[in-house]
């Protein structure tokens, strides 16, 4: 069944609900990548599928919560073609450059994350958003346990890289400079200036730095062994 003949298909079931919600964020992820957070518009989305407005707004209660429900999915979507690359023995520059380029080949998964704490989750539920956070424990647990086998970590060591690389991808991707600048105009040590800030080399070597204090870390806070608190006279 296409998106468009899900969405106008009026929807009395459970079943035809879901249909057309699924239908929706097909049809809004396609606009997203097409406009940009920014340029989304509530109204144009639901001009574009043939939907009035306040149907809309019958499946997502605001625009957040439609982008957090689109950033849920792409999570899920990137753990899979993430873990899909892992492999056993890899070293940590090999997993970090892994990480970076499967979240940025994905055009929603990344341009939400950096927007999610401060921007999206601001105007959702707290039912909502209580939801999203459970959904983001269980991606974190299943990308960790790929990351324990393919780094030769303990669950609690992968848990803790995982966690850290997703804000250092956050803070790197904000740092990237390329972009504003044609690079072929600048002189050398510009240009290899502007390289230096890159969000992917800055991911990565700091990742690697990361992911080597972790693991020299060696025993968690778990295993250390118990002394006793008594002193002795």
């Amino acid at each position: 069944m296409s998106s468009v003949v899900a969405i106008n298909q009026r929807a009395r079931s459970a079943e035809q609900k879901a249909l057309r919600r699924h239908a929706v964020l097909e049809a809004a992820e396609t606009y997203f990548l097409e406009v940009g957070y920014e340029a989304f518009s509530m109204s144009k989305l639901a001009k574009n599928i043939g939907l009035a407005k306040g149907t809309l707004y019958l499946y997502f209660q605001t625009r957040e919560e439609l982008f957090l429900t689109l950033y849920e999915q792409s999570l899920i979507r990137w753990g899979q073609v993430f873990i899909a690359r892992l492999a056993d023995a890899m070293t940590s520059k090999a997993y970090a450059q892994s990480l970076y380029k499967t979240a940025v080949a994905d055009g929603t998964f990344l341009p939400l994350l950096i927007r999610l704490e401060h921007v999206i989750e601001h105007n959702v539920s707290i039912p909502r958003l209580i939801n999203s956070k459970r959904v983001f424990i269980l991606q974190v647990g299943i990308v960790a346990r790929s990351t324990a086998s393919a780094l030769n970590l303990s669950q609690a060591q992968s848990t803790e890289v995982v966690k850290t690389m997703g804000v250092l991808l956050i803070g790197a991707t904000r740092s990237d400079q390329g972009p504003s600048l044609n690079q072929e105009e600048l002189p050398d040590d510009v240009q290899a200036l502007i390289a230096s800030f890159s969000s992917e080399t800055l991911f990565v070597k700091n990742a690697v730095r990361i992911i080597e204090g972790i693991r020299a870390e060696g025993i968690t806070d778990a295993e250390r062994p118990k002394h006793a608190s008594k002193s002795t006279t």
